[in-house]
């Protein structure tokens, strides 16, 4: 069982923009000493949600501050970037890093909300997804893309840098388990550990399927990682950690909203035909979040109890937790992850 933090970097109201980063980084080199395997940083533009949009020049400070642990974004959200631009910058990261960097992919999430905003059509998305993600591969793997699609054409482009991981660095995909194993990704889901099985197994016969398909060019490790992502909380008491817990949840769910003039807020409604799947992150209040393991929140006897049950009976190789998120502040994150990795990681 490997450990990793999934983080969206929520805005603090009372805290400074450089001192929050500051503080983060901070963070990070506390998990980074700790053991923790892996950080993801999510992409999301204009709400409190995300204080890290250009996910590119906040994980290269990321990377000149840790010395062993694997980081990257969860995901860079396809449509929004331009194939080469994003191919360069990979290769920098990768090298900046020693080689540890993780390449998460996705099309955004409510899918086409944020591409709308930037006068997008969302009927786009799966197509540039789609094309983007092609000559990503191509160009991360060989010294010339040719490509002709509809929204990229290029024809014999010199790459001039290549990544240090060999072929590439490890894809990611979160959420759709049959996807994540078609792409050859490394896979993150939000499941409870009586789902996550039938999860898992969705995912390994799709992933077996592209390794038979692709023989020796499978691009991907020969055991990839695949798990499940949960907000935590550790205080010295169930008490205490809940009662804490549960306010911060609320301001994370607020983090979602997309502030407009006048106090209003935009929904993912505004944007028209944007494609959605099962709840938002936001519906389920602190209680329902807490009955769908969505949060789990204790002392760190509670919080190992349920890490020996996922370990167990999850079938899953890897578990991400969010480790500050909502309104917690700097020092309660430090403390919860000291907590985490002192006394719930050892006996994993």
């Amino acid at each position: 069982m490997k450990f990793g933090i999934f983080d969206h970097v929520e805005r603090l109201e009372d805290v400074s923009l450089d001192r929050q980063y500051a503080d983060r980084l901070e963070l990070i080199v506390q998990a980074d000493k700790g053991g923790i395997y892996g950080y993801h940083v999510a992409e999301h533009h204009h709400s409190p949600l995300s204080a890290t949009p250009s996910q590119g020049i906040y994980l290269s400070a990321v990377a000149a501050r840790t010395e062993r642990i694997n980081f990257g974004p969860l995901v860079y959200v396809l449509p929004m970037y331009h194939p080469i631009r994003l191919i360069e910058e990979i290769c920098m990261l990768d090298n900046l890093s020693g080689g540890r960097y993780q390449i998460g992919i996705g099309k955004g999430a409510p899918i086409g909300e944020e591409f709308a905003m930037w006068g997008g059509d969302p009927a786009e998305v799966t197509g540039r997804f789609e094309e983007t993600f092609e000559i990503l591969k191509q160009g991360l793997t060989q010294e010339f893309i040719n490509f002709s699609g509809k929204y990229y054409q290029f024809k014999d482009l010199w790459m001039e840098l290549k990544p240090k991981q060999k072929p590439h660095p490890p894809f990611w995909y979160a959420g759709n388990p049959a996807t994540a194993g078609r792409y050859g990704a490394n896979f993150i889901n939000f499941g409870t550990i009586e789902s996550l099985p039938a999860t898992v197994e969705t995912f390994k016969e799709n992933y077996q399927k592209y390794v038979d398909e692709n023989g020796s060019d499978a691009l991907q490790p020969t055991e990839p990682l695949y798990g499940g992502t949960k907000r935590i909380y550790l205080a010295d008491t169930d008490e205490e950690a809940m009662r804490r817990a549960r306010s911060a949840y609320e301001v994370y769910r607020a983090n979602f909203r997309k502030p407009l003039p006048g106090g209003a807020w935009r929904r993912p409604e505004t944007f028209g035909p944007i494609h959605h799947v099962g709840a938002y992150p936001w519906d389920p209040d602190f209680d329902q979040a807490i009955a769908g393991e969505q949060l789990i929140v204790g002392s760190p006897a509670t919080v190992k109890e349920f890490v020996e049950r996922y370990t167990a009976q999850s079938n899953c190789n890897y578990l991400v937790s969010s480790v500050q998120w909502g309104d917690l502040s700097h020092d309660e994150a430090s403390y919860s992850l000291g907590l985490f990795m002192s006394e719930v990681m050892p006996g994993v």
